[in-house]
């Protein structure tokens, strides 16, 4: 697989995101045999790229489902921390050579 891209509280990860102003949108790719990506990878992916943009482990990162290797293709995953639950926002930017590259941006507060 092509992949580029202890729990910390919020004022871990979720507020060096924000305070970082760099990952308006981070990115990731990862390799596709099929025109979709794998649920269980796209999690593990994201995690791995919010943890090299911040510096510090990123919480586990839920997404609901597997994400079309189609470029527009958008999912809603979720990342939790003490200081309650963030949306990530996951978009495939391009599919070539059977790799999906794709942005990710975390919201800038916990959902109400």
């Amino acid at each position: 697989m092509n992949r580029r891209n202890s729990l910390v509280s919020a004022t871990g990860v979720a507020a060096a995101v924000l305070a970082s102003g760099a990952l308006a949108a981070c990115g990731g790719s990862v390799s596709v045999g099929t025109p979709t990506v794998n649920k269980d990878e796209l999690q593990t992916n994201v995690q791995t790229q919010l943890t090299k943009s911040v510096g510090k482990q990123a919480p586990p990162i839920t997404c609901p489902k597997t994400l079309d290797a189609k470029v527009g293709a958008t999912t809603i995953c979720t990342l939790t921390d003490s200081a309650g639950t963030y949306n990530v926002t996951v978009k495939v930017t391009s599919v070539s050579g059977g790799t999906a590259k794709f942005d990710v941006q975390v919201a800038n507060k916990p959902n109400p």
